[in-house]
């Protein structure tokens, strides 16, 4: 075991040290090795090709749950801050930011000779255009809960923009890096950019074959420093095996897999396999407002019938840790803290009969099939494990955008999810359990005591006060069985040799295409 990635979430007044453990066997190496020292070795030039299992379902950043297009749209479009290497929030295309002593207001200044991917100019003009459309219920931006505190926004200028909120924010700033926050420009329409992305990041978007390949370019007015990299084509390969055996011969050059034992038949001479822990987290989402769910007895059911141990074991060779549902390690939860931390079917048997179900019950599940690799084996485990005690697990696996159509939908008793984790609690669930969360719909769940939970997170500043108030969250989660966490795992990051200078990242996020290169 070694020491890897250190990371910091800053919200708008605080800031904390997080660390995760990165687990190395050779022939892997520890996450973000051959970062900064690979890229001075990068030269320009060069065309990129990354094997990926699916296609993106959208194009449009305020919409994008899918991974790949979140990873994807991520390297087209700007957000006001960002995370570094290390989660820390840095500027974007907001330079330097000021909050007001009360908390109340937060002026942005922007960065100046900024452009848009079809030469137009950035200004506050489209900043606010964007925060105001994320805001519009009409929009449906899967990310507009981050901004329920602002209750205006204004531009005195070009270069400054200024948020006035109803209560101080402490999660603003590391939630704004999100691409689904991403700035557009005010002339753009959905419409038009599910067609033909418009960005400021690193890579502009060139060309795309449905179900077959997206091709970013180098954008050379980029106002940072210009990615190395002439394209980057992410070719889709349905099959993670395949994706190996194009890498062997050459005609790809990375891909990340989530099965460690695709990765393991990736080692070669002249291949690299980097080992990354992940704050995104498996879990059984259930559906609170469906059947026999609506009864906290019958959850807390499902909850105890479930050794998720052996999920990890079964499903991703125990590579990976049990977690309970916050995974930032500044507010991690405890996994133990819980009804039924260890499988109790006794338990789950008394549950079943408190709530008038003691010959069982049918659990409508969808699956996504190709989004990531373990989906299919944790949903044949759960179904294996749920029968025991009468629970008739019912799986239906959906390539990943109908799995996105019906879980956005919330058309499911319940889903074998995997989702993003954050550095900043509220960013992770404030917009699922809150009440008036754009995503309340998709969790299933909400509370009056939660609610008020999350609005004390967002106002308190004292670090030990805020870990005891998501502390309070996580537990209420768990005694009410709003979902079952089940774990949480890694991804494998697979070079050629020659590529350099890509720094893998806890989010998940691939943003540090922009420093990649191949060299001589």
């Amino acid at each position: 075991m070694s020491n890897g990635l250190r990371m910091t979430a800053i919200g708008a007044v605080v800031a904390m040290s997080l660390a995760l453990a990165a687990c190395s066997d050779a022939p892997r190496d520890e996450a973000g090795s051959g970062g900064d020292a690979g890229a001075s070795e990068a030269q320009p030039g060069g065309d990129l090709v990354i094997g990926v299992t699916s296609d993106p379902d959208t194009l449009f950043p305020w919409r994008a749950t899918q991974f790949q297009a979140v990873h994807l749209l991520g390297n087209v479009y700007g957000t006001l801050t960002e995370l570094d290497e290390n989660l820390e929030v840095v500027p974007g295309l907001a330079e330097s930011w000021e909050v007001s002593p009360d908390g109340l207001t937060v002026t942005f200044q922007l960065r100046e000779d900024v452009t848009f991917a079809d030469g137009s100019a950035f200004d506050s003009e489209d900043v606010v255009f964007s925060l105001e459309s994320i805001r519009d219920e009409a929009t449906a931006a899967v990310a507009a809960s981050t901004l329920a505190r602002v209750t205006a926004v204004a531009a005195p200028d070009p270069s400054t923009v200024e948020l006035t909120l109803s209560t101080p924010d402490s999660g603003l700033f590391a939630n704004l890096a999100t691409v689904n926050l991403a700035i557009l420009s005010s002339d753009d329409t959905e419409e038009a950019l599910n067609t033909q992305p418009n960005g400021t990041g690193p890579f502009t978007f060139e060309a795309r074959v449905p179900n077959q390949s997206v091709t970013l370019a180098r954008n050379d007015a980029y106002w940072g420093e210009p990615a190395l990299l002439d394209t980057v084509e992410f070719r889709v390969i349905p099959d993670e095996s395949s994706i190996v055996s194009a890498m062997q011969s050459g005609n790809v050059q990375m891909a990340v897999f989530d099965d460690p034992l695709v990765a393991d038949t990736a080692t070669s001479p002249d291949l690299t396999v980097t080992e990354t822990p992940q704050l995104s987290y498996h879990v059984l989402q259930l559906n609170a407002r469906r059947g026999p769910l609506a009864d906290v007895n019958a959850r807390l059911a499902i909850q105890c019938a479930i050794d998720r141990q052996q999920v990890l074991d079964t499903a991703a060779l125990g590579e990976g840790e049990v977690t309970g549902p916050i995974t930032s390690p500044a507010y991690k939860s405890d996994p133990d803290a819980r009804p039924c931390p260890t499988r109790d079917l006794d338990r789950a048997r008394e549950y079943l009969a408190e709530a008038g179900l003691p010959d069982g019950f049918a659990l409508d599940t969808i699956v996504s099939q190709g989004e990531y690799a373990t989906s299919v084996n944790e949903a044949q485990n759960l179904q294996a494990q749920l029968a025991e005690v009468g629970i008739e697990l019912t799986f239906t696996p959906l390539e990943s955008g109908a799995y996105v159509d019906r879980w956005i939908a919330a058309d499911f008793d319940a889903a074998v999810a995997l989702n993003g984790g954050r550095p900043e609690p509220d960013g992770m669930y404030g917009r699922y359990f809150t009440s008036d969360g754009n995503l309340n719909q998709v969790a299933g769940y909400s509370s009056p005591e939660l609610d008020e939970l999350f609005a004390q997170g967002l106002q308190a500043t004292d670090e030990d006060e805020r870990k005891e108030i998501y502390d309070q969250v996580a537990r209420h989660l768990e005694d009410n069985a709003a979902w079952v966490w089940l774990f949480t795992s890694y991804t494998y990051t697979v070079t050629t040799n020659t590529l350099q200078g890509f720094v893998p990242m806890a989010n998940g996020s691939l943003q540090y295409l922009r420093t990649a290169g191949f060299t001589g």
